[in-house]
């Protein structure tokens, strides 16, 4: 087969999959869901993350040419998700494509080493000393080629256009956390110091970072590049279905305060609860009051600083649950106001496959957040050991488990 018919046979089957009555069905669970109205069923969802490249390897892609192949991975991801996971997660009838977008640095050089595991790498931070080399950060400098962009949206209209219609779709980011910012420019176990040792430089730090992320966010704005993320195609967050809304996603341009907006700040799970009052969460809270409704947390237990949380980001709608949440503390704390976004433990799916400690990590999912609009996500997996069966298995698990506790 050439790339062309093996991109139009992979358009023909996502079209379809996006016209089944399921899609459609879902579709309006998720906007209930979004809206706190659900029924009491848990959604159930599982992103394969790092664990994408044994469940879908690179050789099994058959097109030659290199951008073919990618939009050939991107459907055949499409495909797996929904014929062989059978999740909640609702499939489209668009193909995404993004501007073509270049952000540059900071003014210096952050030298990373990786490592050969797909995922550790070391890096040394570039300021040794913040009072005296902030004056080295400038913001990013961006720029967006249309040209290009406008060009393979073309193309993919003539490869397959009449089947599954290509959209320039998608978000340009991923957190608006700044802690990972500034631990990649300072240290991890500096950040830590600092605030004790240097409390006004790191605030000056952060201070930088959050003018310097509004600047950020405002110039794709400006520029009239981004895009409605409000959909039930949409990934929200840290992990969740962004549906607001019945029907298609607004057409061309939209402004953040049509959006979902994220923060975290996982790497400060450490820190007191004031600390994070004051180092961390005053300098997100300007971003997050762009967007119309907001998601926070990601890896990091909530539950000793979701008062502050609660209290200092906007229009919150969405709260992560992480692996090692307290949950049941957590739940009293939601009590019903956000999205219980449960994130289950991966451990026991990616290193082996521990099917009692997956039952007993749900149930206790299903034992705490009984009462709330909830969902159980699978995500972080970085490996399942070159047995891409495991995270179906999880999925009917994670059904079987619902369906036990009377909540199917």
């Amino acid at each position: 087969m050439t790339d062309r018919e093996i991109l139009r046979s992979l358009a023909t089957r996502v079209r379809d999959i996006a016209q089944r009555p399921e899609m459609a069905e879902r579709r309006a669970r998720w906007v209930k869901h979004n809206q706190l109205a659900g029924d009491g069923r848990p959604m159930v969802l599982c992103f394969p993350e790092g664990a994408w490249d044994e469940v879908l390897p690179p050789e099994s892609c058959q097109c030659v040419d290199p951008l073919f192949r990618r939009w050939e991975s991107q459907l055949r991801k499409c495909v797996h998700v929904a014929d062989v996971l059978k999740t909640d997660q609702v499939i489209e009838p668009y193909f995404d494509m993004r501007w073509h977008v270049t952000v540059g640095d900071y003014g210096v050089f952050v030298p990373v080493t990786h490592g050969d595991n797909r995922g550790s790498y070391a890096w040394e931070p570039p300021l040794t000393d913040i009072e005296r080399d902030l004056a080295k950060l400038h913001f990013r400098p961006l720029s967006v080629d249309r040209d290009a962009t406008l060009r393979e949206l073309q193309l993919a209209g003539e490869m397959f256009g009449d089947l599954l219609a290509p959209r320039i779709h998608g978000m340009h980011w991923w957190t608006l956390g700044l802690t990972w910012e500034a631990i990649k420019l300072i240290g991890l176990e500096q950040i830590m110091l600092a605030m004790y040792d240097q409390p006004d430089a790191l605030h000056k730090l952060m201070a930088f970072l959050r003018d310097e992320h509004l600047h950020f966010i405002e110039w794709f704005e400006r520029e009239g590049l981004l895009t409605d993320n409000t959909g039930a195609g949409d990934y929200v967050g840290s992990g969740g279905v962004a549906a607001l809304h019945d029907g298609p996603v607004k057409d061309g341009p939209v402004k953040l305060s049509e959006m979902w907006g994220f923060a975290e700040s996982q790497e400060t799970v450490g820190i007191s609860p004031a600390m994070f009052d004051e180092f961390v969460l005053p300098y997100q809270k300007p971003l997050l009051e762009k967007f119309a409704l907001n998601y926070y947390g990601c890896c990091e237990q909530l539950e000793q600083r979701f008062e502050k949380v609660a209290a200092g980001v906007p229009r919150l709608r969405r709260v992560s649950v992480a692996p090692h949440a307290h949950q049941r503390k957590l739940a009293e704390q939601i009590a019903g106001k956000y999205v219980f976004c449960r994130k289950s433990d991966p451990v026991p799916v990616c290193v082996g496959f521990n099917e009692e400690a997956i039952r007993a990590d749900l149930r206790q999912t299903l034992d705490a957040a009984r009462g709330q609009t909830f969902e159980l996500i699978l995500k972080d997996t970085h490996t399942v050991e070159r047995e891409p069966w495991r995270l179906a298995r999880w999925v009917g698990i994670a059904r079987d488990e619902i369906a036990r506790a009377g909540l199917g």
